[in-house]
């Protein structure tokens, strides 16, 4: 009879043999997906999960973007397989977030909006959060501050500006997603980012832009002009 734990092993070892040799460019997205499985699939064929994730999520950034209940539900994937496709995400966020800490200066560079892109693009919920910055323009933390429908521009400033003067920062960046993927600024998201703007001035603190994210593009307040 053939030995099919033998066979799963050896293609295991031939993947990753290929990616150490020929590097990630050299597989089918599937292939990919198997080889990332293999790690938490300790045993069986990843063939099969690796192509139903696909089928299910459509690519693979469909599979990072996916919430962790809904990889459980394809079939082959466990719970310990959606903590490693979430991790993934996850530690690009860091990678990005301490990519754009090491700049000099922050403002709006790529590195900003790679790091705001990797921790709000594909989510499925609007969530505002904010950047705070030290007086050399680099990055203090981050915080959620709301996740739900961003249109309630009393709640905001406050919140914003208290967080802020606890943190000692002495600039700050808005940042919110539109799920939708439609990246124009709605008349709320504009009064909102005055209200704070008006309101930084008087407590010496900076709002150098207010950047949403859409699928895969994004929308700057500074470099449309909107903020001064």
């Amino acid at each position: 009879m053939p030995d099919h734990a033998s066979d799963h092993k050896g293609h295991r070892e031939r993947l990753r043999k290929k990616y150490r040799t020929a590097g990630i460019d050299a597989f089918h997205d599937y292939e990919a997906v198997e080889l990332l499985l293999s790690f938490a699939i300790r045993r069986g064929d990843v063939k099969p999960p690796a192509k139903a994730l696909l089928k299910a999520f459509g690519s693979i950034k469909g599979i990072i973007d996916a919430d962790m209940t809904d990889l459980e539900k394809v079939y082959g994937v466990g719970p310990d397989s959606a903590v490693g496709l979430k991790l993934i995400k996850d530690l690009c966020s860091l990678y990005l977030r301490q990519q754009a800490e090491e700049k000099p200066q922050i403002t709006c560079t790529s590195e900003l909006v790679n790091y705001c892109k990797a921790i709000l693009g594909g989510m499925k919920d609007e969530q505002f959060r904010v950047i705070y910055l030290n007086a050399q323009n680099r990055i203090i933390d981050d915080e959620l501050i709301q996740e739900g429908i961003v249109n309630q521009a009393v709640v905001y400033p406050r919140k914003v500006l208290e967080n802020a003067l606890k943190r000692k920062a002495s600039a700050i960046i808005l940042l919110h997603n539109h799920p939708s993927g439609h990246i124009r600024p709605s008349d709320a998201d504009i009064r909102l980012t005055r209200t704070i703007q008006d309101t930084a001035k008087v407590l010496d603190i900076l709002v150098h832009d207010h950047i949403i994210i859409g699928e895969n593009r994004f929308f700057s307040f500074r470099e449309e002009g909107i903020m001064s």
